[in-house]
């Protein structure tokens, strides 16, 4: 007999789970706006040149044809130079003149932006425009780069003090570092903040997915895992409402961030993992926990104690005699090729979920498209996850990806419908994917080092997110060449994913030991799990 035994006993899947996995993932409804939040804060307004200083208070849309200049399409005013003189004949109507030969600078009183669309951004506040338009991207490497550190960092001290500890100061971390952002005098200071956002971020995310895991049985783990992955669907909706509503930079900062006071503070009613505990021979708090457990459950264990639950677990701690490391993920042959392939996976989702465009709508319909998207990919992933198992719904999802993308570099850029419902579908299975790999990875490494290779994966994802937007540069050598580069590691990732154990209808491993090669334990009964659950 193991832990999911003791599970069963405690009542399964029972009202105490229900409530752990939903406050656990309600943040999810947040932290979309997390990692998709520099879309809107620093959104593009558009903009063109002041005029000169002797003609401030001139706007009117046909008197600034006489001071800045067309753009190279012959479309829109230019955004970066103006007319050293201002060019008055421009104005007659219909008239046409050669102007290349017309003297421009750059812009030397500033620029003049529009708000429309959005009322104030950290562009429009900062003048990230022209030549300063790269630093705008930076935001977003920056706060990445936080997430890369927040999986190194919290992803060990969460194996060595525990998921709940961890998570609680995540909270914390992203509630006060987040609100604080609102309120960044400068560029710099606001870069900062966001890399510390981005920590906590992580943190709450390899943490949050350990510890439902840890205390779901083994039946119920593809149903909720897929589940709970749409609270992150519906905050991607959430975020456009909120964006369309408030349109100030600030304002939208503080309003993703301020219910995360709320989340830290019903976050001491988690309970620490019974796994991690009895591992970390914290076996009293352990037994406790389990008791909790079971009288909210309704089904109080009397008769459990110490000494029952260690004749349960005792193959699983006396395994766990030593301090595990980051090298013991690739130590062993069974741990070296979960940690490789799940690199491969994990660096190419990331590099692709944010790379999604849609070219002739507002950014407030297109983040509504893409987030509605989510909903059928995620019905998929669960279908697949259940009848098809995790490796071959990760392969797959990774090849249609992959497909996707190839034909999309035959597509005529004035074919901007078909390139958009194309670019849908790489959403829908780059979201599939995703899905599947955040429960698979969970399934795949043991408890006493689970935190440690969800951040070691994790850093693999944050690597590709921030190399994403480096490789599309490449499109000035050959316009194809970034859509090969992405098509190509996502039949890569696909093939690495094959390498990967099934774990469906398969208990969570607890050491090292358990990942050799064989399953520690394969369930018969396969009825009542996944869709079958409903």
């Amino acid at each position: 007999m193991g832990f999911s035994d003791l599970l069963q006993e405690a009542g399964g899947f029972g009202r105490f789970q229900w409530m752990h996995v939903t406050l656990i993932s309600l943040p999810g409804l947040l932290l979309a706006s997390q990692n998709l939040l520099n879309n809107f804060v620093s959104g593009v307004p558009t903009h063109h040149c002041n005029e000169h200083d002797c003609f401030l208070q001139i706007d009117e849309k046909q008197l600034v044809k006489a001071f800045i200049p067309l753009d190279p399409s012959g479309n829109r005013l230019d955004r970066c130079r103006r007319y050293v003189e201002p060019q008055w004949h421009l104005l007659v109507t219909n008239g046409s003149a050669n102007v290349s030969h017309l003297k421009t600078e750059e812009c030397l009183d500033g620029w003049t932006f529009d708000h429309s669309e959005f009322l104030a951004t950290t562009i429009s506040e900062w003048d990230l425009v022209c030549s300063l338009r790269p630093l705008k991207q930076m935001i977003q490497t920056i706060y990445m780069g936080g997430v890369l550190t927040g999986a190194i960092i919290f992803g060990g001290l969460s194996d060595r003090f525990g998921r709940r500890s961890v998570l609680i100061w995540s909270y914390l971390q992203l509630a006060i570092l987040g609100c604080s952002a609102a309120l960044s005098p400068t560029y710099s200071v606001y870069c900062i903040f966001r890399f510390l956002c981005g920590m906590a971020v992580s943190g709450i995310i390899i943490n949050g997915v350990s510890l439902k895991v840890e205390w779901i049985p083994t039946k119920e783990r593809t149903l909720v895992g897929t589940l709970t992955s749409f609270f992150f669907t519906f905050g991607q909706l959430i975020l456009a409402g909120l964006a369309y509503w408030l349109r100030d930079w600030r304002k939208l900062q503080v309003v993703v961030c301020v219910p995360h006071f709320l989340f830290f503070a019903y976050s001491w009613w988690f309970a620490e993992s019974a796994r991690w505990l009895v591992l970390n021979r914290r076996s009293d708090k352990a037994l406790k926990n389990l008791h909790r457990v079971a009288r909210i459950n309704g089904k109080p264990i009397n008769q459990l104690t110490l000494e029952v639950l260690h004749s349960h677990m005792k193959k699983e701690i006396d395994s766990c005699q030593s301090t595990l490391t980051a090298y013991d993920l690739v130590k062993t042959r069974g741990m070296r090729r979960i940690s490789i392939c799940l690199m491969a996976v994990w660096l190419d989702n990331s590099c692709c979920f944010y790379l999604s465009t849609c070219l002739f709508v507002s950014i407030y319909v297109m983040q509504i498209i893409f987030g509605a998207v989510d909903i059928p990919s995620k019905l998929l992933a669960l279908a697949a996850l259940t009848y098809l198992g995790r490796r071959y719904s990760q392969a797959t999802c990774l090849f249609m990806s992959a497909l996707v993308i190839f034909a999309n570099i035959f597509i005529p850029p004035d074919m901007q419908v078909l390139r958009t419902v194309l670019a849908c579908l790489g959403k829908g299975f780059t979201s599939s994917s995703f899905t599947v790999v955040y429960l698979y990875t969970g399934e795949l490494y043991p408890t006493v080092i689970r935190q440690t290779g969800m951040g070691f994966v994790s850093t693999m994802a944050r690597t590709g997110s921030m190399a994403a937007p480096a490789v599309l540069i490449l499109d000035e050598v050959f316009p194809a060449l970034p859509s090969i580069v992405y098509g190509g590691a996502a039949v890569l990732a696909g093939f690495f994913a094959c390498f990967l154990p099934e774990t469906l209808n398969v208990e969570l491993p607890d050491t090292i030991n358990d990942v050799s090669g064989v399953p520690l334990k394969e369930l018969k009964d396969v009825e009542g799990t996944g869709l079958n659950a409903l």
